[in-house]
């Protein structure tokens, strides 16, 4: 028997709202993009989208407290190509209140990483609380401004953000859920992107991992109870869960060389990534599924998400939901 992501919502009743919260998107004009945050994460997924964002984006606006903001709009416009200097979006400083006059929003902002000798594995889940308290204020302000565009998280945890940033946005002076802020898929998180080409970096130094590279997927969260298939076709649990564990832990390789693990989700998850989420193709990030943010493949089309619709056999499918009863919990 097939199973399909769809399948997750078996049994639920899907959430309202009091308007359209289909996001309004036209996939042939040139986004404006917000950020907000600026360290290494940050940092490095604004240098991504200034290289390679120039076809989509028309400018990228920038906020951090401190001088960083400075230091970044100084750099970033000053790299250009010597006979197109257009070529490339410009990077304007914008003040706290302007954030949300733009098409996509950028949740980079993270109060702090633990250090590389904490002893601490799940760095993500560390720093839930504290980040959980950042985005609930930008996720009041896109709310007060009727913002209809894209709110991307790139922090850490990235799916249950994206919750906190869904309830938060939708509660009232008065502690009341109301539907009146950013409607379900207007947020969309991103994480997995990063986990797929961990796995892809896997598979193309093991042989018996070689048929990711061509049949594999990703699923669920970034972290913690991530689902890696090693084959849709053709799944093998062992090998899977296997490569899964690779994956999952492949930022603390990098820890143990002594350095903190953001460069490739900055570009992975981060920029490439939203880069094409605005070109209607093909990614991976997580997006709303009957009250859980979950990571999956799909594309932007004008009328919202579209999900890559596969058949799932059923060890696989367990997994996934596995993954999404765990969510739920948080």
């Amino acid at each position: 028997m097939a199973y399909y992501l769809e399948d997750l919502l078996k049994g639920k009743e899907e959430a309202t709202c009091s308007r359209d919260c289909s996001v309004t998107f036209d996939l042939d004009t040139k986004k404006r993009v917000n950020l907000v945050g600026l360290g290494d994460v940050g940092g490095t997924l604004l240098t991504g989208l200034k290289l390679l964002g120039g076809d989509l984006i028309s400018e990228i606006g920038i906020f951090s407290p401190g001088d960083v903001a400075i230091r970044y709009e100084y750099e970033m416009n000053q790299i250009a190509y010597p006979d197109n200097e257009s070529a490339m979006p410009e990077v304007v400083m914008v003040e706290k209140e302007n954030l949300f006059d733009c098409d996509v929003f950028i949740f980079c902002a993270s109060k702090s990483v633990p250090a590389l000798d904490s002893g601490i594995e799940d760095v993500r889940m560390f720093q839930f609380e504290a980040n959980r308290e950042i985005i609930r204020e930008y996720a009041r302000m896109a709310r007060n401004s009727g913002f209809r565009g894209i709110f991307a998280v790139v922090s850490d945890p990235v799916d249950p953000l994206c919750k906190a940033a869904y309830l938060e946005s939708n509660t009232d002076d008065e502690g009341l859920f109301d539907h009146r802020g950013l409607g379900p898929d207007q947020i969309r998180g991103y994480g997995l992107g990063v986990m797929n080409s961990r796995a892809v970096y896997y598979a193309k130094r093991e042989r018996k991992f070689g048929s990711f590279l061509t049949e594999g997927r990703a699923f669920g969260p970034h972290g913690k109870d991530l689902v890696i298939a090693n084959s849709i076709e053709n799944y093998d649990d062992g090998l899977s869960r296997e490569l899964t564990k690779l994956a999952a832990t492949a930022n603390l390789r990098v820890r143990e060389t002594g350095y903190k693990p953001y460069i490739a989700p900055a570009l992975s998850s981060g920029a490439i990534s939203i880069l094409l989420t605005l070109r209607g193709e093909w990614h991976y990030s997580s997006i709303y599924w009957g009250g859980v943010f979950l990571g999956c493949r799909n594309r932007m089309t004008e009328h919202g998400p579209e999900v890559e619709h596969l058949p799932l056999p059923e060890p696989l499918f367990h997994r996934i939901l596995f993954a999404y009863q765990e969510l739920e919990k948080i």
